[in-house]
């Protein structure tokens, strides 16, 4: 076979795809802030490097944690969960949402190959909405950037919202709505791999090489992952500290009113963050005077907006339930921030 020279062009292209990462961000803004405004360059680096270390105990913890439940194979037990009572199903389903340690692309297959087995569209949805908001990296890395109140708060706040979304489909089915939930032809997968529906978790995977190598693999996959998004959230904490102006802030997202956080829920969802970059730039923003309830609600409503999840849904099933998985978001968004500002006081 003979090689076919690569153009100009295409060399331009490979270069543009291995720059479009957050490492790039990472270096280049910096260098930005130095060039344009010296003065600022010292405090922003300061702020972004000393919350990395700080939290940098639990970004460890996180990587160890989903490294081993990813080489046990513990996401074979989560397909458990939708057997049985509807009822019972529904309210596992909200808890194991926030356990399942899957990567972005295996949300797809997975709901796609319960919907396919049969599982109640009910029980699908409360784990549809649990699971992009919390999960053992999101909950460490949320304490490590704001506190354990809004960690353990976004993890109850997760199960809550899809305890409502669960029981509110089960109801609407019941008067006669989404009986033609999914579409026609539904998709099998994304291609990454074997459908994590079989097979039974060895909790003790040092024993087996096969599952140390994937501890390895995970370890390393997730660190560099985990670090890459980190250092851009930390360093765009620094530049929002350092440049958005405080009473900006305080009018728009401050107080303890229902209007500040309804805000931060419909800006929350179309802005889309991970659950990663979101709890270090909320630090910052909190610090220019958004208040507790806004920062609640806008995590949860950009985590509601995950790609992964909502490209599951929008593939799976028709527009209703698409449309009826956002509005309770939303409404969850809103609600999870009015009660965390109520807890606070």
């Amino acid at each position: 076979m003979v090689d076919t020279p690569q153009t100009p062009r295409s060399f331009r292209l490979a270069a543009l795809r291995h720059l479009r990462t957050p490492w790039t961000v990472v270096v280049v803004l910096p260098l930005l802030v130095l060039a344009l405004d010296p003065s600022s360059f010292d405090p922003i680096l300061r702020k972004a490097i000393g919350s990395f270390f700080s939290t940098l105990p639990y970004i460890i913890f996180a990587i160890l944690l989903i490294a081993s439940l990813k080489a046990a194979g513990a996401e074979t037990s989560i397909a458990r969960v939708f057997q049985g009572n509807q009822n019972r199903m529904i309210v596992m389903a909200a808890f194991f949402g926030g356990l399942a340690p899957f990567c972005s692309c295996e949300v797809i297959p997975f709901i796609s190959a319960l919907l396919a087995l049969g599982a109640p569209l009910a029980s699908v949805m409360a784990f549809w909405l649990s699971s992009p908001l919390i999960d053992p990296p999101t909950l460490l890395i949320t304490a490590g950037a704001l506190g354990w109140s809004y960690a353990v708060a976004k993890a109850a706040f997760a199960v809550g919202i899809g305890l409502l979304g669960g029981f509110s489909i089960k109801y609407l089915m019941q008067a006669g709505l989404f009986a033609n939930a999914l579409k026609d032809v539904a998709p099998s997968g994304c291609g990454c791999g074997p459908l994590p529906l079989s097979g039974k978790p060895v909790w003790q995977f040092w024993r087996a090489p096969e599952r140390r190598d994937t501890f390895r693999q995970e370890f390393v996959a997730n660190g560099l992952f985990l670090i890459k998004w980190l250092a851009l959230a930390f360093l765009l904490e620094g530049l929002l500290i350092q440049y958005m102006p405080a009473d900006l802030i305080a009018r728009l997202v401050g107080g303890s009113g229902l209007f500040p956080i309804v805000i931060a829920a419909l800006v929350g969802m179309p802005a889309y963050l991970n659950s990663y970059v979101a709890p270090p730039m909320l630090a910052g923003l909190t610090e220019q005077g958004m208040s507790a309830g806004a920062a609640m609600s806008f995590m949860i409503a950009g985590g509601i907006s995950s790609i992964p999840a909502m490209a599951a849904v929008w593939s799976l099933v028709r527009q209703q339930v698409f449309f009826a998985y956002i509005s309770l978001g939303v409404i969850g968004a809103i609600l999870s921030g009015l009660v965390f500002q109520l807890a606070l006081g």
